[in-house]
């Protein structure tokens, strides 16, 4: 029985760059966390890994690792195309599961991922670090005060050139292409204002779509759609491999209008905010994103309550990118 004070073991299925530079360096700066064991099929990298962190144990296989009974929790950055199967293996192991965004393939895959979890009465999040930053909670903070009157269209883009030739993101076999990679995160900030308007998390879907992509090799290169909602919001999104980064988002309501640069980043900046004729910028602070989800998920495996972003919201979101998906065949 785990009890408050205890720090929760992780351990980390495959050496990927994210882990390295970003997860694996949070659970060590995190008040109840401890980075306990690595798995990976590279002793390369087990080597690495060993001399960067002192990780306590190395395993060759995931399997091993999830045999190993001090582990209390699993983060998994693996391809997304091995999402599904090393969740649901995690779970039967007994492991609480912090899975990297898009947590699965399709909404089916999803739907047995989270009961897989249940029935093994185990945690389970999808890693959406950008939902732990003082930008978004300020994006909300503006939602909630009503001042930009009453919804009417939200757009988002998440886009970058893509150099790497290799990239595994280029893979389909693996999950590749820009919806998966980076579109992911404009449908969750789309579904999340849609849901601050109706009042309820997760609850928001899409009436109509219309979405456009252009794909090379099997994969998405860019992608962008359109959404309406029952509330009379219309919603437009893009994301892309191929051409310069964008990463933007604005807000425009009957009264005024809110714009987010930056919106999946965790740097200091400032959204601005225009009500009527008069404009003036609210001021975001850098935050510690990675910290602050890894912090928040060992919470709530240690005080067994849900953590703060929701299954409700994962399974939606991997439901409207089914559709987008299907809109643009």
């Amino acid at each position: 029985m785990m009890t408050q004070n205890q720090k929760i073991r992780w351990g980390v299925l495959g050496y990927a760059r994210i882990a390295r530079e970003n997860l694996i360096p949070a659970m060590q700066r995190s008040s109840n966390s401890e980075f306990y064991a690595i798995a990976s099929r590279e002793e390369s990298k087990l080597a690495e890994c060993r001399a960067r962190f002192n990780v306590p144990k190395t395993y060759r296989g995931y399997d091993e690792l999830l045999r190993d009974p001090e582990v209390d929790a699993v983060y998994i950055p693996l391809p997304n195309s091995l999402h599904r199967e090393w969740v649901v293996k995690a779970a039967a192991k007994g492991k609480h599961v912090l899975c990297e965004k898009p947590i699965a393939l399709n909404a089916a895959e999803c739907r047995e991922m989270i009961a897989a979890c249940a029935a093994n009465k185990v945690q389970l999040m999808e890693a959406f670090m950008y939902r732990y930053t003082d930008r978004t909670r300020k994006v909300l903070d503006v939602l909630k005060s009503g001042v930009l009157g009453e919804i009417k269209f939200v757009g988002s883009t998440f886009r970058f050139l893509l150099a790497n030739p290799a990239s595994i993101k280029l893979k389909p076999e693996l999950g590749g292409g820009a919806l998966y990679d980076v579109g992911c995160y404009p449908v969750n900030f789309v579904g999340m204002v849609a849901d601050e308007i109706a009042g309820q998390a997760g609850s928001s879907l899409p009436e109509s779509i219309s979405a456009e992509n252009v794909r090379t090799n099997g994969v998405d290169m860019i992608f962008s759609a359109l959404m309406k909602y029952p509330s009379g919001l219309i919603a437009s999104l893009n994301c892309g491999f191929n051409a310069q980064k964008r990463i933007f988002s604005e807000i425009i309501g009957a009264k005024g209008a809110l714009e987010i640069p930056d919106t999946f980043f965790d740097n200091a900046g400032v959204l601005t905010l225009t009500v009527g004729e008069e404009r003036r910028e609210i001021s975001v602070e850098q935050s510690d994103r990675y910290r602050f989800e890894v912090e928040d998920f060992a919470d709530a495996v240690l005080s067994n309550r849900a953590p703060h972003f929701s299954l409700v919201e994962t399974q939606r979101n991997m439901e409207v990118m089914d559709r987008l998906f299907a809109a643009s065949k």
